[in-house]
């Protein structure tokens, strides 16, 4: 459940609210918002009198909540939230994050890295560790790569995201990295989405293949409930009968995710297809869709990446995909506000 403060409450108020709370044996999750102050409890709703709370000073409401996901429900942060990296702000406006699927060589990933920023992109991606289904195919720089992302943001100014594969590496990472992505193979390693809860960097948590909607969030509860708030969900495609692209990219999630969590959604057209040819018209879709951003594979030679060279598109076609999704965007904000 939730308790809901008004804005006006005070320090004194929220203190009285989490004494009645520890009464009845239970912890709770503060978290202060711009406007009011919410407490989170994580409780069989039968065991708490609503009322009684309720009539507290300086509570507006208590509110059950019966999803399996608490603290990114729309029903917590009813505005949604705002994920700060550097000087951009996901989930307000459109956020491009862009670049090669594997970090390479040096000089290489330095050049991409300027393209993309002059096509418009806010954040460069790239994979150090790459998981990979077989364990002959290429499973990235690892350090070295890292070090090479760090490169990026000194010359280039642009905040770095790349994929954390195992909670041992958080500290590794996290040295080099401005953003953690969970990749869609991890999105249910528990262990992993725990720890990251401890972190004060963002974590951006792919949809898995198989996972619900409902799953999906729970995961990032995991995360949240652990006390990192800046979580940004990523749906990427889901695993159906469909073989004609790699992935069925559920844009129904997209829009699911806005109603049911406060937390910036992105897209990634480029694993949702696999398909370079795709990556634009999908990329239009998602943005319409309601999705805050896009995650996009990049390079100036798609033939010659080192991993998924066939769903990645060039610069100048990321320049093409922004314009079109920054236009897009205009028009569906213009209808929301009619």
């Amino acid at each position: 459940m939730v308790v809901i403060m008004k804005p006006d409450a005070g320090d004194r108020d929220v203190a009285g609210v989490v004494e009645r709370i520890k009464k009845y044996g239970m912890d709770v999750h503060i978290s202060k918002g711009k406007e009011r102050t919410l407490i989170g409890i994580i409780v069989d709703e039968r065991e708490v009198d609503f009322n009684s709370l309720a009539a507290l000073p300086g509570v507006d409401r208590a509110l059950p909540i019966l999803r399996p996901y608490k603290y990114v429900s729309r029903n917590v942060h009813p505005q949604g939230r705002t994920i700060r990296v550097g000087d951009v702000e996901i989930g307000k406006g459109l956020v491009f994050i862009a670049g090669p699927c594997s970090v390479e060589e040096e000089d290489t990933t330095l050049r991409i890295a300027e393209q993309v920023r002059q096509a418009g992109a806010q954040l460069f991606r790239g994979g150090a560790y790459k998981p990979r289904t077989s364990p002959w195919s290429f499973q990235g720089l690892r350090e070295k790569g890292l070090k090479i992302l760090a490169k990026v943001r000194r010359e280039t100014g642009l905040p770095v995201v790349t994929e954390i594969m195992d909670s041992e590496d958080i500290d590794l990472v996290g040295r080099y990295t401005d953003v953690y992505q969970v990749g869609m193979r991890n999105m249910r390693n528990y262990s992993l989405l725990a720890k990251l809860g401890k972190v004060s960097k963002p974590v951006l948590l792919k949809r898995g293949d198989s996972a619900k909607l409902e799953e999906w969030l729970a995961a990032a509860d995991y995360v949240v409930r652990n006390g990192n708030e800046a979580v940004i969900l990523c749906e990427r495609g889901i695993r159906t009968f469909e073989d004609f692209t790699r992935n069925t990219l559920d844009l129904n999630a997209v829009a699911g995710a806005k109603v049911e969590s406060c937390l910036p959604v992105l897209v990634d057209p480029s694993h949702g297809t696999g398909r370079a040819d795709l990556v634009p018209q999908m990329s239009r879709a998602a943005i319409a869709a309601g999705a805050d951003g896009l995650l996009l594979e990049v390079h100036f030679d798609p033939d010659k990446a080192w991993s998924d060279g066939m769903q990645t598109i060039t610069p100048a076609e990321l320049a093409g995909v922004i314009r079109d999704c920054q236009a897009i965007r205009q028009v569906v904000t213009a209808k929301g506000k009619a």
